[in-house]
């Protein structure tokens, strides 16, 4: 079974990157997807299959019922991209002003349209169905996750999956974990309000950019003396935004920051120790302040059996030194939404090497195109296993 899946993908190799450049030159910023949406629709009746539309926006899913009864499992893909200039100088390069796919979500959705055809292909052998959900709005909160939950995308779901194309990882490699893998995200904006005045009688104002100072060393603390130092935590404060002149104290400076955790109690407890420590740096100063706080995704938590079986179906189609334990990752992802309604399993699929050295999120953000392929590998063999087991060899 799977030399012939593994034939299959590569026959379907061209496809797959032709779908992904094509993505790639046209990109949709998040809850914008309609190009997008409408692009994966058509592939997806190409394939026979009838896709359902307007699930939490621009989602897209389809259903593939196998021949015999059987759980259904669900495989999520994302479609959103960022707004970045493409700096890459290659003919597929985006053809949107300051919209690129820069964190790989072309990829995944032309993984999930070629996962989508060769099990809608090999449909009489399964023991079940496939759900494809291509999701919008992943890059920003509140995400797409939760909307296509609220619209019924898991009724009948008993396990999801997901992967991310990842090029901290070389291609042919996946990683993932049983637990916590990928951290929970949540975001501040302050504004402190002081008195401004004369750069030369800086004692009859209240320095709100002297406040702000304070309070970026100050929150450095969160965790590296309120945090569990076993547990990890980030606080970083990306922004402080105040004045514009050489010799005037401004009234009011601005700070937005990010909080990363992994459990709940780290994470209520950097919360509180942010608000306190905010008012009471503010206070020492006699500044006032106001304070938005965004809580967005929870932690990405993987259930141990459904990483086991990932991990035998993707050593199963790449070889058994293809896989690794991924290391905690900061940064954060809304498919975290699903794994809090069934059991599921999100992995990295190595994206990296030659011509893809850059970092997600950056103008030249690029991948190893025959990731893509890989991830099909991954995705399809998952989807077997949860169905129809898997086989040796």
């Amino acid at each position: 079974m799977w030399d012939m899946l593994k034939a299959k993908t590569d026959e379907l190799f061209p496809e797959l990157v032709g779908w992904r450049r094509h993505l790639h030159q046209h990109p949709e910023l998040s809850y914008r997807e309609e190009l997008t949406s409408g692009f994966v629709v058509k592939t997806l009746e190409s394939f026979g299959l009838k896709p359902e539309t307007g699930i939490g926006g621009y989602g897209v899913t389809a259903t593939i019922r196998g021949g015999r009864p059987g759980p259904t499992v669900a495989l999520r893909a994302d479609m959103d991209a960022l707004p970045i200039q493409d700096g890459k100088a290659v003919d597929y390069a985006s053809k949107v002003p300051g919209v690129m796919h820069a964190c790989g979500h072309d990829g995944h959705t032309a993984g999930l349209l070629g996962a989508a055809k060769l099990l809608n292909d090999m449909r009489g052998e399964l023991a079940g169905s496939v759900k494809l959900i291509f999701q919008p709005a992943e890059e920003v909160a509140p995400g797409g996750a939760n909307a296509m939950i609220r619209d019924g995308v898991l009724n009948g779901v008993d396990a999801i999956y997901g992967v991310h194309l990842w090029t901290p990882l070389p291609a042919g490699t996946v990683a993932t974990r049983s637990g916590p893998m990928m951290a929970s995200v949540d975001d501040f904006d302050v504004e402190i309000r002081g008195n401004g005045g004369h750069g030369g009688m800086p004692h009859e104002t209240v320095d709100s950019l002297v406040v702000g100072a304070h309070l970026v060393v100050n929150l450095q603390t969160v965790v590296s003396r309120s945090l569990n130092p076993v547990k990890p935590g980030v606080v970083t404060v990306a922004a402080l935004q105040s004045g514009n002149s050489y010799n005037v104290i401004p009234d009011t400076a601005l700070l937005k920051g990010t909080v990363r955790t992994f459990d709940p109690d780290s994470r209520r407890l950097a919360r509180q120790r942010v608000e306190a420590i905010l008012g009471h740096t503010c206070g020492m100063f006699g500044a006032e302040y106001s304070l938005a706080y965004k809580v967005g995704y929870p932690p990405v938590v993987n259930d141990p059996a459904a990483t086991e079986l990932l991990c035998r179906a993707a050593r199963s189609v790449l070889g058994t030194e293809a896989v690794r334990e991924a290391e905690l990752t900061m940064p954060a992802e809304d498919f975290s939404y699903y794994l809090e309604k069934v059991p599921g399993c999100f992995a990295f699929v190595g994206a990296g090497g030659a011509g893809a050295e850059y970092p997600h999120h950056h103008p030249m953000f690029d991948i190893r195109e025959e990731a893509i392929g890989q991830a099909v590998l991954v995705l399809c063999s998952t989807a077997i296993g949860c169905l129809n087991g898997i086989p040796q060899g």
